[in-house]
């Protein structure tokens, strides 16, 4: 590994807010990154549908039809990639943004971006919708997996329900990822133990840490994510050198704020090749057999 300097990690427990304006938005997310900057986070990773506050930017007419806020989000996508990349750079860290619609084909995808602070950018879109995205909202399946090569390590994004497949996950595993990241958004309690379970069975089966972020609070005037529910934490396995029961670290459950812990990469690899039970070596006697899609691809971030 290129390096085994400890891996500082924020991950959200974020509360939607109304903005006025793009500079009004720009500068409370100033201040989340600031809060979390000040704590010596290198990687700050924040929620599914992160995005869906700019809603409000078009106003209560907007915000608060479904299809409407789609469009009014889809609009701004660009001006916000373009700020977290900025944002990435200025602050050396890397930023998983959260994820939100982009205009893909004659509809929508649920894309997230991960930001290196050398401009690259791993951007994924979310593989399996839930039954309101495909049902209700109409958003479309993305197509493809990518992991980004780190000094920590390769990393990966599955948005919320995808960490709920564990061939996704492995998929990401054997492209070379040490690092899932799971930004997510739940209306429900149950959503939200669905997302954490999936999370602590990943971080198990593959031997990785997974960093869970997710959305919390009430948000009355936006009919996308109008309740959310949930909490933020990081897992690994279960097993030689992390705690008993794989919770790296853990917030309180719909608190606002960040969630922070220092991870050694190296403790990756020895749990991997000394642990007390190897589920990473011992997946293929389950008789999977590996396909490599043409769309799965690694993005390098030199250093």
């Amino acid at each position: 590994m290129p390096t085994l300097s400890p891996l500082h990690i924020a991950t959200a427990a974020y509360a939607f807010a109304q903005a006025s304006s793009w500079s009004t938005y720009t500068e409370r997310l100033s201040q989340w990154l600031d809060a979390a900057c000040d704590q010596g986070a290198q990687l700050l990773v924040l929620p599914e549908y992160a995005s869906m506050e700019m809603a409000s930017l078009g106003g209560s007419a907007v915000s608060t039809d479904l299809h409407a806020s789609l469009h009014c989000v889809a609009d701004w996508a660009d001006q916000r990639r373009a700020w977290f990349a900025e944002q990435a750079e200025h602050r050396g860290c890397w930023i998983a943004s959260g994820s939100g619609p982009v205009r893909h084909n004659v509809g929508f995808v649920n894309q997230a971006e991960l930001h290196a602070p050398d401009g690259q950018c791993l951007i994924q879109q979310k593989r399996i919708m839930t039954r309101f995205e495909r049902e209700t909202w109409g958003v479309q399946a993305g197509q493809g997996l990518q992991v980004m090569q780190t000094p920590y390590g390769a990393m990966g994004l599955l948005l919320c329900y995808d960490s709920e497949f564990p061939l996704l996950a492995r998929r990401l595993v054997e492209l070379g990822a040490q690092w899932l990241l799971v930004p997510s958004c739940t209306d429900t309690l149950a959503g939200a133990h669905r997302v954490r379970i999936a999370c602590q069975a990943r971080a198990l089966e593959n031997q990785c840490v997974v960093v869970r972020a997710c959305t919390v609070g009430t948000a009355d005037w936006c009919a996308a994510v109008d309740e959310n529910h949930g909490s933020a934490g990081i897992h690994a396995p279960p097993d030689t050198g992390w705690p008993d029961d794989g919770v790296v670290a853990e917030g309180e459950l719909d608190q606002t704020g960040w969630v922070t812990a220092s991870v050694c990469p190296e403790a990756i690899e020895a749990v991997r090749e000394k642990g007390a039970v190897l589920n990473y070596a011992h997946w293929e006697e389950q008789e999977y057999t590996q396909r490599l899609s043409a769309s799965d691809t690694i993005k390098k971030s030199p250093h």
